[in-house]
């Protein structure tokens, strides 16, 4: 719908003006989620990054297991600031160390952490940081945590495919 209306400058002239509604196509582009291949195919991608968002459930599983979103959850807002707490806890603690995603599951009161580390710290030092996580965060969460982690000798070890 087009209307036609009209300002005063400041030497008190009226200039009319025209007003219109400017749409653009709708773009079916699905771009969250998917990663750019490169020219020389050199990105290493690992089996949770090769497959697309819409595979959660059939190929790759979520990576934060709770029962907050169903009917009648609670504590959804407290369980999602938590799992970032968790996930930036962790990242800082073990720095360069996570060669995949950090994985959180919550079953009754217990919190389980999983993830790949690569094996670039000594054995005794790996030890000390569980211990020192799964303590503090217990701490912190007001609850039992629990880190599952396996090791792996290079990042490359995790790399399913390249693009």
């Amino acid at each position: 719908m087009l209307r036609l209306t009209a300002s005063i400058t400041s030497s008190n002239i009226i200039v009319p003006q025209l007003r219109q509604f400017h749409a653009s196509a709708v773009c079916c582009k699905l771009q969250s989620g998917r990663y750019k291949i490169t020219p020389k195919r050199d990105r290493p991608l690992t089996y949770e990054m090769a497959n697309p968002p819409y595979y959660i459930a059939h190929r790759k599983s979520w990576n934060s297991w709770d029962t907050t979103s169903l009917l009648d959850g609670q504590r959804a807002a407290e369980t999602s600031v938590e799992d970032v707490f968790i996930r930036r806890f962790m990242t800082g603690t073990w720095h360069d160390l996570f060669c995949s995603e950090i994985i959180i599951k919550r079953q009754h009161n217990l919190i389980r952490i999983a993830g790949i580390l690569r094996q670039g710290i000594p054995s005794r030092k790996m030890y000390f940081l569980i211990g020192y996580s799964e303590e503090l965060l217990a701490n912190w969460l007001q609850c039992p945590v629990k880190l599952e982690l396996q090791t792996v000798e290079n990042k490359e070890a995790t790399v399913f495919k390249h693009i």
